[in-house]
């Protein structure tokens, strides 16, 4: 499966957000080495499923050449499996997937099949598998993914752009109460300041309309439920999002750790506060350093602490472009029990954020 789209993303609108510029492809693999990899489950019958699995590559040998690797959970009600031994251990020692809730398992168990098919020496593994529900509109209860699924998006993983909206571990999503999903961006830092790039890949569902903002403007507000119907028969904590952030800056594990709470930031732009039922998990990794596994000593770099503050940034920047990627991208979608799930008009968006542009 090709990574490369077709759909809209928000630029394509004519809405710009942040002051950081955004590398070429304006996604995670702008940082050298990712690949990004999807499997999109889609069926009618004999159960209706909008789900899938997207896999994420910080390179092509890190079963063997570790990175470092931090997480942050802002709201718990959620799962990301392997953090306990990435917050001891710091590093990040095979390919991240992202499903729905009840796949967990399944996703994780492939990456430990797929390095055992690769011979990779080491006896055991513990890798990061995170979700996000999507039981709304898929029968999540059949347990439609399989090792299968998981093991074609880890192995269909490419650089390059990366498809949006309804694919992979997001098709299923809502995002705001609006269609949600995949959706990435990235920022790059200017010479002066680096020069390093972070780039974010989120799976968003999470939100309530009221809160949602775009830039300066309150488009939930603008959006009401008497122009486009909800989705919910009445207002519920909802969640989750999960976001992974890759940098080429050279960072230690806390610095990592550190980086991942920017995420916050940029879910609190759009509109995102942490709800009781929401997992917000959010993880960084740096591909600047590598760990051999195995080895007895290993000569790594660290960036000052001052210089990291426009990383911190271009995190909430790139966190913050990648949630609402994913809305434009995404299609209006009927799933189980008939519900449907309404994409956010790109007129009424461009409209409602052109109302609140700022005029110099």
């Amino acid at each position: 499966m090709t990574n490369q789209t077709a759909q809209p993303r928000l630029r394509d609108l004519g809405i710009t957000l942040g002051r950081i510029a955004p590398g070429p492809l304006n996604a995670i693999t702008d940082v050298a080495g990712v690949k990004v990899g999807f499997t999109t489950v889609t069926s009618d019958t004999p159960h209706v499923i909008r789900s899938g699995v997207t896999a994420i590559w910080p390179s092509d040998n890190i079963y063997t050449d570790h990175f470092f690797a931090g997480f942050h959970s802002f709201n718990g009600n959620g799962e990301m499996t392997g953090t306990i031994w990435l917050q001891e251990q710091g590093t990040l020692a095979g390919p991240i997937a992202i499903t729905n809730t009840h796949a967990v398992g399944v996703v994780r168990d492939a990456i430990c099949r797929l390095a055992a098919e690769r011979y990779i020496a080491n006896p055991w593994h513990l890798p990061v598998t995170a979700e996000t529900w999507d039981g709304w509109l898929s029968d999540a209860e059949t347990f439609p993914i399989t090792t299968e699924h998981a093991l074609a998006a880890l192995k269909n993983a490419r650089s390059g752009p990366i498809a949006e909206g309804n694919i992979g571990g997001g098709t299923g999503m809502i995002c705001h109460e609006f269609k949600g999903g995949t959706g990435t961006a990235s920022r790059r830092l200017s010479e002066k300041q680096g020069g390093w790039t972070v780039g974010a890949l989120v799976q968003a569902n999470y939100g309530h309309r009221e809160m949602l903002r775009c830039g300066h403007a309150p488009v939930g507000l603008e959006i009401g439920y008497d122009v486009l119907p909800g989705t919910r028969e009445e207002p519920k904590d909802q969640g989750s999002i999960i976001v992974i952030l890759a940098t080429d800056a050279p960072l230690l594990p806390i610095q990592c750790q550190r980086l991942a709470r920017r995420a916050t930031t940029g879910l609190a732009w759009v509109g995102g506060f942490g709800s009781n039922s929401s997992g917000d998990i959010f993880l960084a990794f740096s591909t600047a350093n590598v760990v051999a596994a195995g080895s007895k000593m290993a000569d790594v770099r660290m960036l000052g602490l001052d210089q990291c503050t426009p990383l911190f940034q271009a995190a909430a920047e790139a966190t913050e472009e990648a949630i609402w990627n994913a809305m434009v991208a995404a299609e209006t979608t009927t799933g189980f029990k008939g519900r449907t799930v309404h994409a956010i008009p790109h007129d009424l968006l461009q409209t409602a954020v052109g109302r609140y542009r700022r005029r110099d």
